[in-house]
């Protein structure tokens, strides 16, 4: 959609029929709302200003980019979007010449914009091209910001960094003079008066820099910019971000510059939606609900993962003191909410932060707490470090509780579950375990709370596969359980929710087969192994992970360290490859690992 020609009148109707497509979609689909709502009159400024097909148009985490996709030629297939064989809730660049980069973990795009403004310096292009990123307040939280910006600072390449602050949570509105300042620290006026001052004062020595620096200074301080602007990046703000005659004013003036320069928006989470302006985490992400009220569409009766975590872990909490936790950024959805709530001083929520998560639990430790650092297992992967050198290396005992392991649907790539077994497997000291079902987890959890090591327990996103296996047994170490034993010659190696769809298939096998419940992953029960050797050739594990550095590699690795040399084992795992999005059972259709095809599977086999 070409809106270069398009009047600021035509622009805020455009921007009323984008959020009502947003809404529209949304509400059907299920997606994030409140952000990119709120971010529609900067996104549109962004089309107005500058040009995604040459500029790098770079999204930080880009859950709010829905705007973006509706400019860029995909009004027409925005009803499918985070449907299977659909368009993604993020930006992807296979999908579209118009995203730039894959996103969806937070904080990475001024480093991406960076390295985008070093190539175009490199290429000679700066007269042509200008990296323009957006970024909201949240994922300043994170380090990796900082690095870049430190950088930025010293090799001021051009670039547009529009901070979209959607909290308030950096500083709040100041009004009709801060507006006047920010426009006018834009102009091209201040810009070259400044450098005449600058130059100017070089030529009186010391006293006149230091005059006019805290001249300089004594404006900036009624604006929240002087750490940016000490960094060496030029700041203007705070500006309205739904005010589109002063956005692309603005915006135009930032490029004209060629400098680095960020520009700090204020916008309103969920603007145009009432029922969801200014609230926070409840609608940021979103399932399927009435848009004429709010309310849910689907409610599930089973008990999630997550709430059963967070009954284990409030019951541990209620009996020790020296239960404590973080997460990074996700209260509500790892189910520390309660916890933060109850117990202010002992759980908490350290922000986009992994690495700091793991490392300042990993203190707490050293110190005689028990801390549980309860993460996604895809966001988990950013802090990875320092589960090496912060936790195991002293060989700490810290829980990590990986919520969303395995398949998590509409979300896609950048938030499968798939890596934590393999990227964790390697690691000394560390030990990796996982509940079944309900029990079975309350009991993990009671094992977690006494261990005197590092570990880490997976559960998935929604609720457990039920089954009517056998009740689970307490937890004990390298332990396995042997749900079913037989005379066949087939095993079923389950390991979490994967003893689920293992159960799923031998009830379509028409035969008995054996079902073990792995449990541990690292340590191996290797007695249980050797026995089940002599008795059962033919070996199948189900386990919602990676093949590659899973857990059917660690069983073949064992049966190598043994010199078993006549079992069979076939894994049931991900192959190695990244995981599309959509409806959870569409794609493990798509990857043939629904109990019916599974089932087919190993009647062929054996």
């Amino acid at each position: 959609m070409n809106i270069k020609s398009k009047s600021v009148e035509e622009l805020e109707t455009l921007c009323g029929e984008i959020r009502e497509e947003i809404l529209r979609v949304v509400s059907k689909n299920g997606g994030h709302l409140s952000s990119t709502l709120g971010a529609t009159e900067l996104i549109v400024a962004m089309h107005k200003v500058f040009d995604s097909k040459k500029d790098p148009f770079i999204f930080d985490v880009s859950h709010q980019s829905y705007a973006h996709k509706l400019l860029t030629d995909r009004w027409d297939e925005f009803g499918t979007l985070r449907e299977f064989n659909g368009i993604c809730g993020y930006t992807k660049p296979s999908e579209s010449d118009d995203d730039y980069f894959v996103a969806g973990h937070s904080s990475t795009s001024i480093s991406l914009g960076v390295g985008a403004a070093k190539a175009i310096a490199l290429k000679g292009e700066q007269d042509s091209r200008i990296p323009v990123v957006m970024i909201g307040d949240g994922s300043m939280t994170a380090g990796m910001v900082y690095e870049a910006l430190n950088e930025l600072g010293d090799r001021k390449y051009p670039m547009v960094i529009i901070l979209n602050d959607n909290e308030m949570s950096i500083a709040k509105p100041i009004g009709a003079i801060s507006r006047m300042l920010s426009s006018a620290m834009a102009s091209p006026f201040y810009q070259r008066f400044k450098k005449t001052t600058e130059s100017f004062v070089d030529n009186f020595g010391e006293g006149a820099h230091y005059i006019a620096k805290r001249m300089e200074e004594g404006l900036k301080l009624i604006t929240p910019g002087i750490m940016f602007e000490e960094m060496g990046i030029n700041y203007i703000g705070p500006v309205d971000g739904h005010n589109l005659t002063q956005l692309i004013d603005i915006f135009q003036k930032a490029k004209d510059l060629g400098q680095p320069v960020i520009i700090h928006a204020q916008t309103i989470k969920g603007k145009g939606y009432d029922i969801a302006e200014g609230k926070e985490e409840k609608w940021h992400g979103v399932g399927p609900f009435d848009l004429s009220n709010g309310a849910s569409v689907k409610k599930s009766s089973a008990k999630s993962a997550t709430q059963i975590y967070t009954e284990a872990l409030m019951h541990l909490a209620q009996n020790s003191e020296k239960i404590v936790g973080a997460t990074a950024a996700m209260p509500s959805g790892t189910g520390l909410s309660k916890l933060m709530e109850t117990y202010p001083d002992r759980f908490w929520d350290v922000a986009i932060a992994e690495q700091h998560a793991v490392t300042s639990m990993s203190a707490l430790a050293k110190e005689g707490f028990k801390p549980f650092c309860t993460i996604y297992s895809t966001f988990l992967q950013r802090g990875y470090d320092q589960i090496i050198h912060d936790t195991c290396l002293m060989d700490l005992p810290v829980v990590f509780a990986l919520d969303r392991a395995g398949i998590v649907g509409e979300d896609g790539e950048t938030h499968q579950g798939v890596f934590d077994i393999s990227f964790l497997r390697a690691i000394p000291n560390m030990t990796l375990f996982a509940p079944r079902d309900e029990k079975s987890f309350h009991q993990a959890m009671a094992f977690a709370a006494e261990y005197d090591h590092p570990c880490s327990l997976r559960y998935p996103r929604g609720s457990f596969t039920p089954t009517d296996l056998p009740e689970s047994n307490s937890f004990e170490y390298a332990k396995s359980e042997l749900l079913r034993s037989n005379e066949s010659d087939i095993l079923f190696i389950g390991y979490g929710n994967g003893v689920g769809r293992a159960y799923e298939t031998a009830k379509l096998m028409g035969k008995e087969v054996n079902i073990l419940d792995l449990r541990f992953v690292k340590p191996l029960d290797a007695e249980m192994l050797r026995e089940l050797a002599t008795k059962h050739k033919k070996w199948f594990v189900f386990s919602d992970s990676s093949k590659m550095g899973g857990v059917g590699s660690a069983i073949l690795e064992f049966l190598a360290d043994e010199n078993i040399v006549d079992v069979n084992v076939t894994s049931f795992e991900y192959e190695d490859k990244f995981i599309t999005h959509g409806n959870t059972k569409l794609v493990e259709e798509s990857l043939g690992l629904l109990p019916q095809q599974l089932a087919k599977k190993v009647q062929k086999l054996v």
